[in-house]
């Protein structure tokens, strides 16, 4: 039960200073010009959405409210933001223009709708919400019609990613017993488990061509980011250091990795080539960066 809510926090990312307890949820060679990187920080009071260029530069705030918003993603022309807020009370689904306006709700509900993210043709929007008594995958169309919900199985799954084709969605559950990462196909059907092991295996996010899945986890002591085939094979370790790597995305270029880290005392923005090589600091400041998403 304790690990359960350490991961609710992580995931849902409710309250600050829970997540600096434990927090769940890049450009290389030359940097990934054009692109931008979405992420929510504390750094204002409470959790506001921010975005920056891809090497760090021009960070700017797009929400400005008393409310916790979190969790960002890009939708495929990079032309929006959905995120998950409080603003009227409870979590429930947004989205607003890239420069923050815009704003428009997509679901009403009294239960927590979080961590959202855009179905590779931007039609759909798929997400995590506790309305049936525990976390669920749920799907929706992008103006927030037509919500259905994917899995059914009373476990707590979370941090639905869709795979670049549109045809799958990983995620994690722990429908076992602990966190691992499991994939579906886009309508909740054929689950099938990528990881096994006694840790926690958490946020999966695909590449670009679908093949690989990064993710984070605590098998050898602490949160690390791997690397895996979409299949669940030739999981690799990519981070090694005592802090907590965590929340990952990739670059539609495939040639850096996006993830958070607590390893310079607070946790902030970091970036990595797709071998683990050539990581580097985007943020620095004495709050608490999260959830990187980069832009499409």
């Amino acid at each position: 039960m304790r690990r359960n809510k350490k991961i609710r926090i992580l995931v849902l990312a409710i309250i600050p200073i829970l997540l600096s307890v434990l927090i769940f949820g890049c450009t290389g060679g030359g940097e990934t010009e054009g692109s931008r990187i979405a992420f929510y920080s504390d750094r204002d009071g409470n959790l506001e959405i921010y975005v920056m260029d891809a090497d760090g530069s021009n960070q700017l705030r797009l929400t400005d409210n008393n409310a916790n918003d979190f969790a960002p993603g890009w939708s495929p022309d990079g032309e929006k933001i959905v995120f998950s807020s409080d603003i009227n009370g409870n979590y429930d689904i947004y989205v607003m223009n890239a420069d923050g306006t815009g704003l428009a709700r997509l679901t009403d509900n009294a239960a927590t709708d979080g961590d959202p993210d855009w179905s590779p043709d931007g039609s759909k929007i798929v997400f995590s919400a506790e309305r049936d008594g525990n976390p669920e995958i749920y799907v929706m169309d992008a103006d927030g019609s037509n919500q259905i919900r994917l899995t059914d199985n009373g476990a707590h799954n979370y941090v639905p990613m869709w795979s670049p084709d549109g045809s799958k969605i990983a995620f994690h559950s722990d429908v076992d017993g602990n966190f691992e990462i499991y994939v579906m196909d886009a309508d909740g059907i054929n689950q099938t488990r990528l990881t096994w092991n006694a840790a926690l295996d958490l946020t999966p996010a695909w590449s670009p061509d679908g093949e690989e899945i990064i993710f984070c986890s605590e098998r050898d002591g602490n949160f690390e980011i791997y690397i895996m085939d979409d299949d669940g094979s030739n999981q690799t370790r990519l981070t090694k250091n005592e802090s907590r790597d965590v929340k990952v995305d990739w670059s539609v270029e495939s040639n850096r990795i996006v993830f958070t880290s607590d390893r310079d005392g607070n946790t902030q923005i970091y970036s990595m080539k797709p071998d683990g090589s050539g990581q580097r600091r985007l943020t620095n400041n004495n709050y608490d960066d999260f959830w990187p998403a980069w832009s499409e």
